[in-house]
Parts: C-alpha cells; sequence; structure tokens
C-alpha cells in the first residue's frame, strides 16, 4: 500500500508523521512524495492559531480531490473538532492524539508490539516534508496554563518519552545517516519531571552526546523557566548546535501576566545572560504574540525596547488569534484588528533588522553548514542551501550534490536574505 503523509505546524507533528512513516515501512508499506498516488493519506493537524487550523482544513480537501484514497485525519485540530473533521469531503477516520500512538498499528489492524524489535534505518520523508535533520520525539503535552494556548487542550498533561525509546529512535536516525538529530516536544524542557525518580532535560542531552556519535544535536523550543543555572554548562561541547529558541510572546510584564506567562522581564535577561556568558556566539530566537487582550500602546512600546534589549537573531511574530477553549478568548480589551496589524508589521520589521545585523557579524568568518537542499545549474555545478549550528541559512556552489553533508563554509556576502558563502 501506498502511504502519503501530511503535516501542519511545529517540529513535534514532522516528528510523528516520521515515526508514522517508519512504522509503515516496518510494516511492509511504501511512503509516497504526492497524495495522488496513495492509497491512504494521513494528515496530522495543527490548532496553535486559527490560520493554522484553516490550513490544516485546506490540507485535507486537498488530499480529497486529488484521489479518491482513504483520508485519515489526526493532530491537534482534529482532536478539538473532531466532528468538523468528520464532516469534511473525503475523511474516513478521525484519530485523536490520545490515540495516536497506536494510528499506524490500529490501522493496519497489527499488534504495536511489532515496531518494538529492532527499528529499520530512518529514511527522509519524501516530498515537501523531505528533512536532512530528524526530529526525534522526546515529550509530549504541557502542565502549564497560558490563558492563549490552546494546545494544552488539545495534547493533554505532560509525558516524557523513557530513555531507552529515545535513544532506539536516535540510533535509528544515525543508521541512516542522519547528521543532525533535533529533540521535540510540547514543552521540551519539561522532559523527566514526570519521572518517578525525576532527571532533567540536560541528563538526556549529556547521554545523547556521551553515548552517541552524531555530529549535531539541536534543541526545539524551550521555556525560559524551565532553564537552571547549570543547564548552559552541556554547551561545552560544540556538537550542541549555538541556538536557543526561547518563547518571550511579550516584552511588557504586565502583559506577561495575563497571559499567565512564568517569567518576567529581568527572569528572562536573566537567563539570555547566562547563555551568552557561556556562548558568545549563541544566536537566541523568540516568539512573540503582539494585540494580546489589553495590550496598550505603553505595553507594546516596552515590548519593543525589550526586543532591542535582548538583540535577538531572529523571531517569530503572531498575532493573537483568539482560541475557542482559552481564557485569553473571553478577555475584555480585545485589541482592534488593524492596530494588531500595524503592530504586527512594526515588530516583524525590527526582527528583521536584527536579523540582518546579526548576519552581518558572520560576513568573513567561518561557520559549518549542513546542506538541505541542491539544485543542479545549467554548468554542472550544484547551487546549495543549508543552515550551520547557529541556525544561519547559507548558500554556495558545489561542484557536485552535497546533500546531507557538513562542510566548511567561508561567509563572503548577502545574497537576498540568505548568506552567500566559498566551500574550503
Amino acid at each position: 500500500m501506498n502511504i502519503f503523509l501530511d503535516t501542519i505546524g511545529c517540529r513535534l507533528n514532522q516528528s510523528e508523521i516520521e515515526i508514522m512513516a517508519a512504522q509503515f515501512r516496518q510494516a511492509g508499506h511504501e511512503i509516497v512524495p504526492t497524495s495522488d498516488i496513495a492509497d491512504l493519506v494521513v494528515i496530522n493537524t495543527c490548532a496553535v492559531t486559527a490560520a493554522a487550523a484553516s490550513d490544516s482544513r485546506q490540507k485535507i480537501r486537498q488530499a480529497a480531490k486529488n484521489n479518491t484514497a482513504q483520508v485519515v485525519v489526526t493532530g491537534c485540530w482534529a482532536t478539538l473538532e473532531p466532528d468538523l473533521a468528520q464532516m469534511l469531503p473525503g475523511v474516513e477516520n478521525v484519530v485523536v492524539n490520545e490515540r495516536k500512538p497506536t494510528l499506524v498499528s490500529d490501522l493496519l489492524h497489527i499488534s504495536p508490539q511489532i515496531f518494538d524489535v529492532e527499528p529499520l534505518a530512518r529514511l527522509p520523508l519524501p516530498g515537501d516534508h523531505m528533512r536532512t535533520r530528524a526530529f526525534i520525539k522526546v515529550q509530549d503535552g504541557c502542565d502549564n496554563f497560558c490563558t492563549f494556548c490552546v494546545t494544552k487542550v488539545a495534547r493533554g498533561k505532560s509525558t516524557s518519552e523513557p530513555m531507552e525509546k529515545i535513544m532506539l529512535n536516535i540510533q535509528r536516525a544515525i543508521a541512516g545517516d542522519v547528521k543532525e538529530i533535533v529533540l521535540s516536544g510540547v514543552n521540551l524542557g519539561s522532559w523527566g519531571r514526570d519521572f518517578k525518580h525525576q532527571v532533567h532535560l540536560r541528563d538526556l542531552i549529556a547521554h545523547i552526546l556521551d553515548e552517541t556519535e552524531v555530529p549535531r544535536l539541536r534543541l526545539s523550543s524551550l521555556e525560559p523557566w524551565d532553564l537552571d543555572d547549570q543547564f548552559f554548562n552541556i554547551w561545552r561541547d560544540s556538537r550542541l548546535c549555538n541556538h536557543l529558541h526561547l518563547p518571550l510572546q511579550s516584552g511588557a510584564d504586565a502583559v506577561l501576566r495575563r497571559m499567565a506567562r512564568k517569567t518576567s522581564q529581568n527572569e528572562f535577561r536573566r537567563i539570555v545572560d547566562l547563555a551568552r556568558a557561556e556562548n558568545p556566539e549563541m544566536a537566541i530566537t523568540t516568539d512573540m504574540i503582539v494585540g494580546f487582550p489589553g495590550e496598550s500602546d505603553v505595553d507594546f512600546r516596552q515590548t519593543m525596547d525589550f526586543v532591542r534589549e535582548i538583540n535577538f537573531s531572529a523571531g517569530h511574530v503572531f498575532t493573537f488569534s483568539a482560541r475557542p477553549g482559552t481564557a485569553a478568548a473571553k478577555y475584555e480589551n480585545q485589541v482592534h484588528g488593524s492596530i494588531r496589524k500595524h503592530r504586527s508589521a512594526e515588530l516583524r520589521a525590527l526582527f528583521a533588522e536584527m536579523g540582518h545585523q546579526y548576519q552581518k557579524k558572520y560576513l568573513g568568518k567561518q561557520v559549518q553548514v549542513l546542506w538541505e537542499s541542491g539544485t543542479m545549474q545549467a554548468d554542472g555545478s550544484y547551487l546549495m542551501v543549508g543552515l550551520s549550528s547557529n541556525y544561519l541559512r547559507v548558500c554556495a556552489y558545489t561542484v557536485d550534490d552535497r546533500w546531507n553533508q557538513i562542510d566548511t563554509i567561508v561567509i563572503k556576502r548577502f545574497q537576498g536574505e540568505l548568506l552567500f558563502g566559498e566551500v574550503l
């Protein structure tokens, strides 16, 4: 049977469809790059914003329109709106997040124990979700109560994957010649807290670095309050990527309190200072929400000033989207749409400026780049595009296809929003 897997949203969703792909392959089925040649389509949906929910529905409609394959829908939007998902054309089955771990075995009517045997080496997913990096799920769910977030409703309480299972998945990825492992979770920094004998994420990271020879290990999003003073000592191993993504959401303490974020300007500043003291080259990126209910002009100016002070290397800006089932959806003093739009544009421009300044620091310097894509040119050379350890997107010409290889690059100039370099 030909299987097409598609996903919207976070790295955890990407990790989950890679797990599904491995299980389908282990059961003897083929993963295909497009839905029009599939017998079964599985779509992992997202509901973090209204736009993500809309994109999820659009993906489902496209799959149904392309052919007569069986369409199975899972993920956060399908969990929150199962009846609506079931009503979409072509959908034969809706699998809520709670049942997602056994989705493949349930669909194939086989015992999930078949997947406990020695796993196959990881193969990158074909099509749009092909990645040189392997996204490894280590945690799911969340015990925080951020007032804007619907993920807790969709994903449930925080649960950690056992270290043995994580290591097995990493070994499968390394056997598939993966050069970079990305640890992923809804609340990654909470890994290990639900174990009988609590451990910390840094213990998992240290174990991976000690027990494997993976060239790169990258962390996905980390809540700043999950990081203690000792956390940054692990960056003494150069294989750990020089990149921290720390969602701030607002630079105004009053807004952070209404969001029920367990941080403040002072606490966030302290974490950033600790990270940069250990590793001055650390790229620090963030997520921000503008137009949160009650956000005043003063609050927004505080946010802009604080973002300048921290001097992020990049940032994602989200316009507040009221999600049903969250406290913030019922808050008074909702910010007018035109104001939200203007603030979003202003903050995006600031992040673009800071990102450009961060990139400029690397002109003339050497970076290690993992190539993620390559396009053959008319002269037979390849234009390669990839990521550095500190999340710079770099391109260069090479004599052959260097996909999934790491090269040392000297950064020479800007080319659009990319840095252009030469291979040493």
